[in-house]
């Protein structure tokens, strides 16, 4: 079983930058792919980045592309969300997740390992 950990939240201005990380324990990630989620008071978990762990090829949500980007140590079996030109509406808490393979949905139920959630709040 993969038990993630997530780290790096925090307060941060709008235009600001927070970088994320996923930490993977319990065995290898090769073989996975790995996703940042969010979800905001009152909302529904929504899909904000993947990245298949063999490829390294990634999807954005569009709300976020082109300011954020995810990526991952190999060597350190994390994954990164690089967060920049923050905006108050990026405000939630921020989830890692993990499953074999490659999902064919962008939402939470196509994940089967989850990490317990970081809290990023952007002020305006």
């Amino acid at each position: 079983q993969v038990q993630l950990t997530e780290s790096g939240g925090g307060l941060v201005q709008a235009g600001g930058s927070l970088r994320l990380a996923c930490a993977a324990s319990g065995r290898t990630v090769s073989g996975y792919t790995m996703g940042w989620f969010r979800q905001a008071p009152g909302k529904e978990r929504e899909f904000v980045a993947r990245i298949i762990w063999s490829s390294t090829n990634t999807r954005y949500a569009d709300s976020v592309e082109g300011r954020f980007t995810i990526s991952r140590d190999g060597a350190r079996n994390t994954v990164y969300l690089q967060m920049n030109s923050l905006k108050p509406e990026d405000t939630a808490v921020y989830y890692c997740a993990a499953r074999s393979g490659v999902p064919k949905a962008l939402t939470p139920t196509a994940y089967d390992y989850w990490g317990q959630g970081t809290q990023v709040t952007v002020s305006s």
